[in-house]
């Protein structure tokens, strides 16, 4: 086993970028984004444009992943000429840049601490702090965790909490944020314009509410799943987070190259600056890094994920509401 330094160490090879690996990712990825709207767009089968729409939804998740990769400094870190593009697909997204790097840099500083966990991911509860919770925060808390917040994300989790909620706060500071809304509304009224309501659904409205909701359940999964830890601050490292509070989604190699390989989260977590291409690389160099907690996309896994909603810092685990309404009445008849 090695230690925290020793492992961190072990990552930093894996950082080291191939410029013309990134350009062909980020060129091919657009590439086949644009070509498969398109085609979604301009069929003459709707069975046909609905097809184009499924696929465009899975490639739409590879291409945030492309800026996520960036934000981090983990591809074309110079390159402004990235910085534009990317940040345009960013705000056809509904991530204000801004925001996002903001909101995700402090969860990957923070993941797996209850008290921090609300702010850029799902929140986390105890089973105490559910006890002593007014109302308002009880209801809040259900709705952010409630399976249809993930299956509305286009809606919950972008086009509010990434953009409309941080640019009324704070409106200087995040109008990236503000700006996104204009150009993701911009684009469909373009798309309505030329060729009517059925090519904005098809090309872009569609895919993208599928392509949220699927980033939406994928970042869940990867730190709500039922091997996971919530570290008190004295266990609390970045290795120790890393490997023990987010999850290895495996997945074919079909998913894997849609989804950017964030499947290997528990890598990406230890060390943001890898580039993605290069996930798989480290985790296979790295013995330590080759015993994560699995989880996948079949319907059970999806379902043991879900299910799970306050931890319970006794027994150390993930609970469901009915588990946990158990726990707390075993506890107050003892």
């Amino acid at each position: 086993m090695l230690s925290e330094r020793d492992l961190l160490a072990a990552t930093r090879p894996y950082t080291v970028e191939s410029k013309w690996k990134s350009w062909w990712h980020v060129g091919s990825t657009l590439g086949v984004i644009t070509g498969v709207l398109t085609l979604a767009a301009i069929a003459p089968w709707w069975w046909l444009q609905l097809l184009a729409s499924l696929l465009g939804a899975l490639v739409m998740v590879r291409g945030f992943i492309l800026f996520h990769d960036f934000a981090h400094g983990a591809i074309l870190r110079k390159s402004k000429f990235a910085r534009v593009i990317l940040s345009l697909y960013s705000m056809i997204f509904l991530a204000g840049v801004s925001y996002w790097r903001e909101a995700h840099n402090f969860h990957h500083a923070h993941v797996s601490e209850v008290d921090k966990s609300s702010q850029g991911s799902f929140p986390i509860m105890t089973l105490e702090q559910w006890k002593t919770a007014s109302p308002m925060q009880r209801l809040y808390y259900r709705v952010n965790r409630n399976p249809l917040t993930m299956v509305l994300a286009y809606v919950t989790v972008f086009l509010f909490s990434n953009t409309l909620e941080p640019f009324f706060r704070n409106p200087i500071k995040h109008w990236t944020s503000g700006v996104s809304v204009l150009v993701h509304a911009g684009l469909i009224a373009l798309l309505w314009w030329v060729g009517g309501p059925w090519t904005a659904f098809f090309a872009f409205w569609l895919p993208y509410s599928i392509a949220a909701m699927l980033g939406a359940y994928l970042f869940y999964a990867q730190h709500n799943f039922p091997e996971m830890e919530v570290l008190p601050p004295g266990e609390w490292t970045r290795a120790e987070a890393s490997l023990r509070s987010t999850s290895f989604m495996r997945l074919n190699r079909f998913l894997d190259w849609c989804t950017g390989s964030i499947g290997y989260h528990h890598v990406h977590h230890l060390n943001s600056t890898i580039p993605f291409y290069r996930l798989r690389e480290a985790m296979e160099g790295i013995p330590q890094l080759q015993h994560a907690h699995v989880t996948t996309l079949r319907p059970t896994d999806i379902w043991r994920c879900m299910r799970l909603k306050l931890w319970d810092e006794v027994d150390r685990r993930m609970l469901s509401w009915r588990e946990a309404r158990a726990a707390m009445r075993l506890r107050a008849s003892t």
